[in-house]
């Protein structure tokens, strides 16, 4: 049992959904994005994605875009997204954390190292965009056997012939995306997004998360009464922009408003049903 499996299962019993916060690993720095992941549980986050930085973000909107842009001119590095996982679990041993992002760079680093590094610095998931069932033997079927969850998206365009191809490797849970489009460019509508929640829920037991365009506590906790899982990231990581100084530097604002954001969106998840 991973550490995501034993968080939504103690959510079941307490019958809640979780609030699953998503953060660009470097941004702005490498020491101010490890005060904000500390921050995070305490804050109500109950799983937290961490977005590896990439220069070909094919999936982002224009906020997780600059953000993964801020952390490459940081300095920020697969390696280095690594060790801050290291350091997070350093001080957390409880909360469950995806790693998300692009095949590329995973390629690039070496697919059974990095399974080996990521599973050593404390990572229980990964979701890898651009990798397709087809390629499941590039790094879900090896993920799967290094004790990592693989986390499939499924989106309005994924019919009910492509489902089970989705389904048939997913493990962790299934990543419902509640707009078609790329991440912040639209919102998401709770009642639009509940016949495709109850279409997955009849073809899989795995937890429902729903992800893309939530960017209100009253907009996470219409989506927390339908689904397992509210995904807030391009809000969170927008909260962490207009914090900076003019030229990027961080100020004594960057890691409370994203955090006071984070509370609020508790608030609104924990108190839905």
């Amino acid at each position: 049992m991973t550490r995501i499996t034993a968080r939504f299962a103690e959510l079941k019993a307490q019958n809640r959904a979780a609030l699953v916060t998503f953060v660009t690993a470097g941004d702005p720095d490498a020491e101010t994005s490890l005060k904000i992941l500390e921050g995070l549980p305490k804050a109500g986050a109950d799983l937290i994605e961490i977005g590896m930085p990439f220069t070909d973000p094919m999936a982002d909107g224009p906020a997780i875009q600059a953000a993964g842009l801020r952390a490459l001119a940081a300095g920020m590095t697969l390696t280095k997204t690594l060790d801050l996982v290291r350091r997070f679990r350093a001080g957390d041993q409880a909360t469950p954390v995806v790693l998300m992002g692009y095949y590329n760079p995973v390629y690039s680093y070496g697919v059974e190292r990095f399974l080996a590094d990521a599973k050593a610095a404390g990572v229980d998931g990964l979701i890898v965009v651009d990798l397709p069932p087809e390629e499941d033997a590039e790094l879900c079927l090896p993920a799967l056997a290094a004790g990592i969850d693989f986390i499939r998206l499924a989106t309005p365009t994924t019919d009910d012939a492509r489902l089970p191809a989705v389904l048939k490797n997913t493990s962790g849970f299934i990543y419902y995306v509640s707009v078609t489009g790329i991440t912040g460019a639209a919102a998401a509508n709770a009642t639009a997004v509940q016949p495709a929640v109850d279409r997955l829920r009849r073809h899989t037991d795995l937890p429902v998360a729903v992800g893309f365009g939530i960017r209100s506590p009253e907009a996470a906790a219409a989506i927390a009464r339908i689904a397992d899982a509210a995904v807030v990231g391009s809000a969170i990581v927008e909260e962490i922009r207009h914090s900076l100084h003019a030229d990027g530097r961080p100020t004594v604002a960057t890691v409370e408003s994203p955090l006071a954001l984070v509370r609020r969106l508790a608030e609104g998840v924990h108190g839905a049903r």
